[in-house]
């Protein structure tokens, strides 16, 4: 370089005599001689110093300003009545200098967008009254995205790397989810402005997108609703007198405001259409208005409410009509549950006065019964009902071959391509068989296999392992014991029933117990061997193993989604546990829905029941209107006996979600019918908010305790607290008076004590 050879240029750098040039004071090495590593080693440590400095900095100078901003009394101009009442100094100080009030506004702008002063919208009424809309729409767009950039960045800088530190494990899925389509979702939110902007730009400043990417996706997605606010600005400042409130120009600006968010969603919807469906060739004409691939409880009930509105539908079912439900789950599990019961009670007549007696049976008459129940209730949900109704049903195997084409292999070998605006995918779940080692070899049920093979058997397996302590693990664990089986039950968690409150899991272990099952929780299932005719399973708990014979096992560690071979992974339909949908049920196709087990989050009959009205009123009428899914009052019941039921949420969840509640218990051992039938055990359990009735969760544990349920099901849907259920009179002697009960021992625990003291004495008063 030059500088180091003219020895003019020399000379004007050397300091005190003798000091070298370049020379750092501190440090007598030149900096024109210093190593590659030391110049990195001191560009690091300013790093260092700056990474310590930038926060308080900022936040420093963000307390300053906005100090300033309300000490001089500046937001009285971000007001409609301060804008009007500048509005004529303004005007006249932007016809002496229009460029420096136009700069001015700018910088104001920018600064009030940056601090997230209140008052955007007015300065946007008064850049439109002051510049016009074409001048005011330039300065606005600019000044917004700029503020915006540097609010996200101060977001980034101050509050970004402490918020990842702590939530970093619950936002990875945000995170990816920005990584990937960051910017489409972001100028979603700039389009419709469902958050107010500021938050929008200090959440995104904790999200991974890049800066560049925000400011241009702000600056093109706020451009419309400037447009807006701007142009009624503009007809604002032309306001002379009282006639020109109602002027056209200005209600039409007005309006413009009031219907931007919904053209503005209505474009932002056939944006992201266009871009799903670009790879596609959309039919002029449809054979169908639905499909529906599934004949369970979602297909059912979707496919009925579209020939119900005379919709053309089809349903589409491979296997069995009714889905796991009918065949498999609840119908025969409840059928089994009965005759066991029956057994039980039988086994224990003296605690009705009567004589206690061995019931003798015939297994294969139990199991002959529960299949007639089965057919008993198959027509319901058969071909030739639905069909009746205006269904149209195909036995077979469907595929989507793209958004709107459905190709089905028919169970009599043809095959056959419809064509249909909406599909509905309700293909629900498969019990999971778990990766054990061996397992194959010493051959396993599952509930949807024990009742064809089960029906084979003489007698119950003399030793059964029922792997799983969910409810369906619990439920036939409970059975099978009862009629004769020696039942081993193995948990890997800690309780049975993990998703109930701690003394639920304990009574139901105490009920599985004294049925004679023996119970393993915490015991992990290891491997499967097998010696000649003697299986073995190999457990460990603590760090020992145990093997434990069996004649018969039972896999209920519970159930997955059914998602292949429909051609969701061909057109990309995103799946994991389930298949992934919106709050309407829409896959990522928006004519193609999911409800049921298939999508969750719950995988229960009435629930899927309960998604099906929305699957098919939104796949039907969702160009008009669409309705998101409500999961808000889900009841769930395990059929143990005792009963256990559910409704919102229990103490374990509220502890988890941190929600403050009280707790209010009546034991039903103290309920007069419960002690004449012989059930005087259990107990119900409300949690409230705090010093009120709104119920935010019932438990239940006794007998009928799902039926008694729904009276706390109906006052959470419809905000009834326990004041409705003590006013409501019940008969006597029922089970249901322990709802009215739980509901007079918090009257009892809220009784207004002062009010009390006060009638006390004037009670006495009376007296004399």
């Amino acid at each position: 370089m030059l500088i180091f050879h003219h020895p003019m240029k020399l000379a004007t750098r050397r300091g005190r005599a003798g000091q070298a040039p370049f020379q750092n004071r501190k440090n007598p090495m030149p900096f024109a001689t210093m190593s590659a590593s030391a110049i990195i080693h001191r560009h690091t440590k300013f790093e260092r110093r700056w990474a310590t400095m930038k926060k308080p900095l900022i936040l420093v100078t963000a307390a300053l300003l906005v100090s300033a901003f309300f000490a001089l009394d500046l937001n009285h101009y971000l007001t409609l009545d301060g804008m009007k009442a500048s509005l004529g100094q303004f005007e006249a100080q932007r016809a002496a200098s229009p460029f420096g009030v136009g700069l001015a506004f700018f910088a104001v702008y920018v600064v009030a967008t940056a601090l997230s002063l209140p008052g955007a919208a007015i300065l946007t009424l008064a850049a439109g009254a002051l510049f016009g809309l074409s001048m005011g729409t330039l300065i606005v767009s600019f000044a917004s995205s700029i503020g915006a950039t540097l609010a996200f960045l101060a977001s980034r800088h101050v509050l970004r790397d402490a918020i990842q530190r702590r939530f970093g494990d619950r936002l990875k899925a945000i995170n990816e989810g920005m990584a990937k389509d960051g910017a489409l979702y972001l100028f979603t939110l700039r389009l419709i402005p469902v958050f107010p902007f500021f938050l929008v730009n200090l959440l995104m400043g904790l999200t991974p997108i890049r800066t560049v990417s925000y400011y241009w996706v702000s600056q093109l997605g706020m451009l419309a609703g400037t447009l807006v606010y701007v142009n009624a600005g503009t007809q604002l400042a032309q306001i002379t007198s009282l006639s020109g409130i109602v002027s056209p120009g200005l209600l039409l600006s007005f309006a413009l405001l009031g219907i931007f968010p919904m053209l503005a969603k209505k474009l932002m919807n056939l944006l992201q259409s266009r871009r799903v469906y670009a790879r596609w060739q959309r039919p002029k004409t449809f054979d169908r208005n639905l499909v529906v691939i599934g004949g369970g409880a979602a297909g059912l009930v979707t496919s009925y409410i579209a020939a119900a509105v005379k919709a053309k539908v089809t349903l589409v079912e491979a296997h069995k009509m009714g889905g796991d439900c009918l065949n498999y789950g609840c119908v025969p599990s409840k059928a089994l549950i009965k005759s066991a019961r029956i057994a039980n009670q039988m086994r224990h007549a003296e605690n009705y006065g009567l004589s206690a007696t061995d019931p003798k049976f015939s297994f294969k008459k139990v199991m002959a019964r529960v299949h007639e129940v089965i057919a008993a209730v198959a027509p319901h949900d058969s071909i030739e009902r639905y069909t009746g109704l205006g269904v149209e049903v195909l036995e077979g195997y469907a595929k989507i071959v793209d958004p709107w084409t459905v190709e089905i292999k028919l169970n009599d070998g043809g095959t056959q391509r419809l064509t249909t605006r909406s599909i509905v995918i309700a293909a629900g779940a498969r019990p999971f068989v778990p990766p054990l080692p061996g397992l194959d070899d010493v051959g396993y049920v599952t509930s949807d296999t024990l009742w064809d093979e089960f029906a084979k058997l003489d007698a119950p397996p003399t030793r059964l392992v029922v792997l799983g302590g969910g409810p369906i693990g619990c439920e036939l664990a409970q059975s099978f014991a009862r009629l004769g089986s020696k039942v081993t039950q193995i948990e890997m968690a800690p309780r049975l029933m993990g998703r109930e409150d701690v003394e639920v899991s304990d009574l139901a272990r105490d009920a599985l117990t004294r049925d004679g099952i023996d119970v393993l929780t915490d015991h992990k299932a290891l491997r499967c061997e097998r010696q000649g005719e003697h299986k073995f399973i190999v457990v460990e708990h603590q760090g020992v193993e145990k093997r434990i014979e069996f004649d018969a096992l039972l896999c209920a560690v519970g159930r997955v989604a059914r998602l292949q071979g429909y051609g969701l992974e061909d057109l990309g339909i995103p799946t994991q546990r389930t298949v992934a949908v919106n709050d309407y049920l829409e896959t990522l196709y928006p004519n193609i829905y999911a409800a049921g087990d298939v999508a969750g989050p719950y995988q229960f009959t009435h629930t899927a029941s309960h998604m099906a009205w929305y699957a098919a009123v939104n796949a039907l009428f969702g160009d008009f209107k669409k309705f998101k899914v409500d999961y808000s009052v889900v009841p769930w019941a395990t059929f143990i006996e005792p009963e256990v039921a559910r409704v919102g949420l229990n103490e374990q969840e509220a502890k988890e979600k941190n929600i403050p509640y009280e707790v209010t218990r009546y034991g039903i051992d103290e309920l007069d019918r419960a002690i004449a039938d012989g059930t005087a055990h259990g107990f119900v359990k409300v949690l409230t908010v705090p010093d009120k009735d709104r119920i935010l969760g019932v438990t239940i544990v006794g007998e009928h305790a799902a039926d008694l349920l729904a009276e706390f099901v109906l006052a959470m849907k419809h905000g009834l607290g326990l004041n409705k259920i003590l006013g409501t009179i019940h008969t006597y002697p029922t089970l249901a008076e322990a709802n009215k009960y739980v509901a007079g021992e918090w009257k009892r625990a809220h009784a207004p004590q002062k009010v009390l003291a006060w009638l006390a004495r004037f009670h006495a008063w009376k007296r004399g």
